[in-house]
């Protein structure tokens, strides 16, 4: 008889999680996946996949008011919420089918449920107990409740904002990240009036600067109000259902809707960790050395629960990576370096490798090449908003460290990009490579002459 009951146990049904514990069983081995919610997790169920249909239904209005510079005549247009909701909610639904038959074929064992540890080798599910050899933690994160905000409780975060009742006429949504700057492009696209507040002095923090800038610029331009270097210290609801929002700088507000967007924290909190033995640090997150395992031998975890970069695709690199070292005898570190990412902004931003700030502090001198105009799409639509696009150089080597795109199809843009950084090419790769015109992208092949140098932190 075994001496446990399964092989691998995961906890946590998300993109990493589900990725884990179907090739595992792919592979011969038991195992359980337990999800206490959707399978699917943020990612498919109120994350990156509705987040982008959402952003899809919010361009049409740009769409529609630059069609008529092409010739083209619209009639009378009419935006209804609810069936965009039913319409999303019908997708997610048929992706969590997916996500969970695809486990089961693999001859995984789907659990519904929340599991908790009971010792370090077992874990207790909706009143059931079960045994592993190894078990893989990928409960993921969730939005920051905010809970010291007087009036807290009036706001709603990005899981509420998939299923709003009806959309409001006005919202205010408080944070400068993706999710923040996502979220507020989404919400003026569908004509609500909207209100960006930042405590920073730019939004995107860590980004590039030139993206930050120009992108702010853009969204104000459109009509989005950003408030930086303020934050909301109290929420009181008005006897008409609005909200009131006091903020630091003494101002008032009132608004029909107000968002947290101030970052996600990891989901370790009733796990039962202590029972485990597994350590954690200063925002609850799991701690793991390079090969996403915990301080306890056969206790691994990846994604947003160890808090080390949040993003879908990491967890599910993560994921490949602990198979390989955990059940193919090939130990595998995660390697973070040079991570293509976009935020799904109007316009977008793609980015891949080192910001200009972040590369001055590592190296010596670069050089800079940055293009700014105005994409041909936008010509005969009349809309003056603006393409950017930046190589980060290191001068000694000539590697390109740093990508950094802010415009139409700029995270396509950044996932083949991201190949190019990754392989450490050079700028004369991008010089001898042909541009394919007339695109956008071209630009990134035809910047010969550095913009200008940076040397020792300085432009020069």
């Amino acid at each position: 008889m075994a001496e446990f009951d399964l092989d691998l146990f995961v906890i946590g049904g998300g993109s990493g999680g589900v990725r884990a514990g179907r090739l595992a069983a792919a592979m011969g081995k038991r195992v359980g996946v337990a999800e206490e919610y959707r399978f699917g997790g943020t990612c498919v169920v109120r994350g990156c996949v509705p987040k982008k249909l959402f952003v899809y239904a919010s361009q049409f209005t740009e769409h529609f008011e630059d069609a008529t510079g092409y010739g083209w005549r619209l009639g009378e247009r009419h935006f209804d919420w609810p069936t965009l909701v039913a319409n999303k909610d019908r997708e997610i639904a048929r992706l969590e089918g997916l996500y969970r038959t695809n486990l089961e074929k693999a001859g995984a064992l789907t659990i519904e449920g929340r599991a908790v540890f009971v010792d370090p080798h077992t874990v207790e599910v909706a009143g059931k107990r079960f045994t592993a050899e190894k078990i893989l933690i990928a409960t993921g994160a969730r939005p920051n409740p905010h809970e010291a905000l007087p009036g807290r409780e009036h706001c709603i975060t990005s899981n509420e904002a998939f299923h709003l009742a009806e959309l409001p006429r006005s919202i205010a949504i408080e944070g400068g990240g993706y999710i923040a700057v996502e979220f507020a492009n989404i919400f003026h696209g569908l004509g609500v009036e909207t209100t960006l507040i930042y405590r920073g002095k730019e939004i995107l923090s860590r980004f590039d600067g030139d993206m930050r800038r120009g992108l702010h610029e853009a969204m104000e331009a459109k009509g989005i109000r950003i408030i930086c270097q303020d934050i909301i210290q109290r929420v009181e609801k008005r006897a008409d259902g609005t909200l009131e929002a006091t903020l630091k700088s003494g101002g008032m507000e009132t608004y029909d809707q107000i968002m947290l967007a101030i970052g996600r924290v990891p989901n370790t909190n009733g796990l039962g960790l202590d029972a485990a033995g597994v350590e954690t640090g200063v925002r609850g997150e799991i701690l793991v050395d390079e090969y996403s395992r915990t301080n306890v031998g056969h206790i691994w975890a990846i994604g947003d629960v160890t808090d080390r970069v949040q993003l879908t695709p990491v967890a599910i690199h993560e994921a490949m990576c602990f198979l390989e070292t955990a059940f193919k005898d090939n130990p595998t570190k995660v390697d973070h370096a040079d991570i293509a990412t976009a935020v799904f902004s109007q316009p977008e931003v793609g980015t891949v490798g080192l910001s200009e700030e972040a590369a001055a502090e590592r190296f010596e001198e670069l050089e800079i090449y940055r293009a700014s105009f105005r994409p041909m799409r936008h010509t005969l639509a009349g809309r003056h908003e603006r393409t950017i696009m930046k190589l980060v150089v290191d001068a000694a080597s000539r590697r390109v460290v740093g990508v950094h795109v802010l415009g139409p199809d700029a995270g396509e843009m950044a996932q083949l990009l991201g190949i190019s950084i990754k392989a450490g090419v050079t700028k004369d790769f991008f010089d001898s490579t042909m541009a394919v015109h007339p695109t956008a992208a071209e630009e990134l092949v035809t910047m010969y002459q550095p913009t200008y140098r940076v040397r020792n932190g300085e432009r020069i």
